[in-house]
């Protein structure tokens, strides 16, 4: 009399990816349930141990808006287009510089953040810093309802090009996330990357038009300054908000194109160097 064969345990091999895009779209639908938990207990341990916890996500736009308003309103003196209170033109591009800069310092520091995992539990890496933007959206969410109030007090309604902020609020997503996926992946192995970006996102801060126009820039600079990507998704934003001047076709076109070419070059950058990850960090 025969036996039957005992069914053979399944087995999961895993080696190293060698295209150029980490992870494919299947795989990360299955970890979609991680990703989430990443986003939370992003936010969990952000407002921890905090006085005024969640209170945060309503203050710090305000004070950056404030400040902001203060200096180039009120010292620089610069007036805000249309007769906008400054404090709104501010807040308004707050919401973009907000989601920028955070998106690309926490989706940098993700991985370093949390080595231990990285260099024991499989999953796709990619999720840590995905989740850093999941988890971004909680104060960008809170930004735009306290910049939607502000505009219904003053008795101001966004017209028709409200209908372009998706592109434009994803064009400073895959921006910022093409930044923080490159400057996280060599960060693994060049921990220096972790003081040269804050510092790079900070002259940014003063480099982009965040509280005032492009126009207000001198002409003799203005074309210069019209180059750095983040200077056409800031007046995209604002036109899209509350209803500035239409950017010309240029600052439309030239940073969508680069917002696309930094997020492909961030994940080549992060699939080329993620196979070392484990063993370096």
């Amino acid at each position: 009399m025969t036996t039957a064969a005992a069914p053979r345990k399944p087995s999961l091999v895993i080696r190293p990816r060698r295209a150029w895009l980490p992870a494919n779209p299947r795989e990360l639908w299955e970890f979609r349930e991680l990703l989430v938990r990443f986003a939370a207990r992003d936010i969990t341990l952000r407002y921890r141990q905090t006085v005024l916890g969640v209170i945060w996500v309503i203050l710090v736009p305000l004070f950056g808006a404030g400040i902001l308003s203060f200096v180039f309103g009120g010292v620089a003196d610069l007036p805000a287009p249309d007769s906008l209170p400054y404090f709104v033109f501010s807040l308004a591009g707050m919401v973009a510089w907000t989601t920028f800069a955070q998106v690309a310092t926490r989706s940098s520091t993700a991985l370093v953040g949390n080595a231990g995992m990285v260099q024991k539990v499989f999953f796709p890496r990619l999720m840590l810093p995905l989740s850093t933007v999941l988890s971004t959206m909680v104060d960008v969410a809170v930004s735009l309802a306290l910049l939607g109030a502000l505009l219904a007090g003053y008795g101001l309604r966004p017209g028709w090009e409200l209908v372009t902020f998706p592109v434009w609020f994803g064009a400073v997503i895959a921006c910022a996330l093409g930044v923080g996926l490159a400057a996280g992946a060599l960060m693994v192995r060049y921990r220096d990357v972790q003081h040269i970006l804050p510092v790079g996102v900070q002259f940014l801060l003063f480099a982009s038009p965040v509280a005032y126009t492009l126009a207000s820039v001198p002409e003799q600079a203005r074309t210069l300054y019209a180059l750095n990507p983040l200077a056409g998704l800031l007046e995209g934003m604002r036109w899209s908000l509350i209803d500035t001047a239409r950017p010309s076709t240029f600052l439309i076109v030239y940073p969508l194109a680069c917002s696309v070419v930094v997020l492909v070059a961030g994940l080549m950058v992060f699939s080329r160097m993620e196979r070392h990850f484990a063993d370096v960090i």
